[in-house]
């Protein structure tokens, strides 16, 4: 980060010094470790600005013990950071498991970086293993209320007006695809084929993969883009989903197209596009398909990340088996 940067953050902690005093080789270190997340990772916005926030937290750990170079911490310092953490102290709040280990995570990448880049003789943090997170199944909505919601996405707005089309477009494809809210609005139009029915999605580290789709949304597509983009584009522009001033429809915006549907389809709990994605997952599971290939479909780096959904639909026969069968009690 720049020297300015460093300076804003620390004077908002209350340390009014210097620029040039401020910057330590520590920052300098993160920085180049953001750096190679950007370029070599091709790592995602949101998640360089997570990293970022929890390696800040790391750094001002080290400074409260004098620490200026990543060369100078000792594994002790990390496995201290973990323990304050889940701890907290006079200033901080404990934070809960799942938020520790996201910044652990970025602390071991970091130091792994420090050792690969020869800035350290050894990765001090190897050994310190996050906590793990108690496991949460992710909330699927049940066949019925995904219907409810496809069928009430635009339907507060009479006729088919650019924005009922666009917006019925955007729910069709995101049950469809199962992709994820950030991969739905950075869609171009050359991303939609209608005559094989695919998309191709970039996912996460700037990987691709061509998804099927199906014949609701494919339709509800070719709505859009014929009767419905027309009326919004202002100037040549390769996005899909546009909003009203003609520019790319963004991830608030299209979270509030989804909880708007699912408000008037009479859906009491809430709906997230994460929750079409889990829901996507969930029923192809239900119908038989193999984990492997569901994988593929959502873009998980590994199976492990999409067996939890098994976990889901075993939950569900269980209740359907405790409810139907005779001698289930």
């Amino acid at each position: 980060m720049s020297a300015e940067t460093v300076a804003a953050e620390r004077s908002r902690n209350g340390a009014s010094v210097p620029a040039d005093e401020c910057v330590t080789a520590l920052d300098t270190q993160v920085r180049r470790y953001l750096d190679h997340l950007t370029v070599e990772r091709g790592s995602s916005s949101n998640t360089l600005s997570s990293y970022a926030r929890d390696l800040r937290r790391y750094t001002d750990h080290l400074a409260e013990r004098a620490i200026t170079d990543v060369a100078a911490v000792r594994e002790a310092d990390v496995r201290d950071l973990m323990v304050t953490l889940r701890r907290g102290d006079e200033e901080r709040r404990p934070l809960a498991d799942s938020s520790v280990a996201r910044t652990m995570v970025a602390v071991r990448g970091f130091h792994r970086f420090a050792a690969a880049e020869g800035l350290t003789a050894d990765d001090v943090a190897a050994a310190v293993h996050p906590p793990r997170a108690p496991a949460r199944l992710p909330k699927a909505l049940s066949v019925a209320e995904v219907l409810a919601i496809l069928e009430a996405a635009g339907g507060d707005q009479p006729g088919d007006t650019p924005r009922s089309l666009r917006d019925r477009a955007l729910v069709e494809l995101l049950y469809s695809c199962g992709a994820r809210i950030s991969e739905a609005v950075t869609l171009d139009v050359d991303d939609i084929d209608t005559e094989s029915r695919s998309v191709i999605v970039h996912g996460k580290g700037g990987k691709q993969r061509i998804v099927p789709v199906g014949g609701p949304a494919i339709e509800a597509l070719e709505a859009y883009l014929v009767r419905g983009r027309p009326a919004l584009v202002a100037r040549s522009n390769p996005a899909l989903f546009l909003n009203v001033r003609g520019g790319r429809l963004s991830r608030q915006s299209a979270w509030q197209v989804l909880a708007d549907a699912a408000r008037r389809a009479g859906i009491d709990s809430a709906v997230s596009p994460h929750t079409l994605r889990h829901s996507f997952a969930t029923h192809l599971l239900d119908g038989g398909a193999d984990v492997r290939v569901v994988q593929e479909l959502l873009g998980h780096a590994s199976v492990t990340t999409t067996q939890v959904y098994t976990l889901v639909t075993v939950g569900s026969m269980r209740e359907v088996y405790a409810t139907t069968h005779p001698r289930a009690r």
